[in-house]
């Protein structure tokens, strides 16, 4: 059960002083998520967002674009309607088009007049953690592309609810025995 509780400021995109826990623990996924995508797209071949695995397997430009859908999807249960984006021309396009995609819901989140016609559980296990699996997709999208991602211990990442942006700040703490050229360790190594 969520508690109301009054926040020391205005929280981000609200003219409200009061928000859910449940909604400011979604807005920081939000911003999780956004840190997980930039980190899975930061220094990628110029080319990758069309890399294509195999037959029938969604690029990283489709990957995106089918991630804004869910998250703009996410928003329909706030404000009705539909949401059936038009993939963008360009691989950059989709990208900044998703990071706006996630302000607005992390706004829609703030916002206190706005009722969802689902719970805040439902927004997790639902749209939001389907965006994040797709997140982990182009990670792995990018080892298959010969251009893998240095893993990191996420908890002390600096994630923080106001930044869904694609300007995401590097690891702060990188794993040290992480080379491009080797497998992958087992975990707690």
């Amino acid at each position: 059960m969520s508690q109301q509780l009054a926040s020391p400021g205005t929280p981000v995109g609200s003219e409200s002083s009061i928000m859910t826990d449940s909604r400011r623990l979604l807005q920081h996924f939000l911003a999780a998520l956004a840190y997980r995508t930039q980190k899975a797209l930061r220094g990628s071949p110029e080319d990758f967002g069309e890399f294509r695995a195999g037959v029938h397997v969604r690029s990283p430009h489709e990957l995106v674009w089918h991630m804004t859908g869910v998250i703009g999807y996410a928003r329909t249960m706030f404000n009705g309607g539909r949401f059936v984006p038009p993939r963008l021309p360009t691989f950059r396009e989709e990208i900044d088009r998703f990071h706006a995609t996630l302000a607005v819901l992390r706004d829609d989140l703030a916002n206190e007049a706005l009722t969802a016609s689902i719970t805040d559980q439902q927004l997790l296990q639902g749209p939001c953690a389907d965006a994040m699996t797709h997140a982990g997709q182009l990670a792995l999208l990018r080892r298959l592309a010969g251009s893998p991602v240095a893993s990191e211990n996420f908890i002390f990442a600096t994630i923080t609810a106001d930044n869904v942006s694609a300007h995401q700040p590097d690891p702060a703490a990188p794993d040290a025995w992480w080379r491009q050229d080797q497998a992958p360790q087992p975990p707690g190594a």
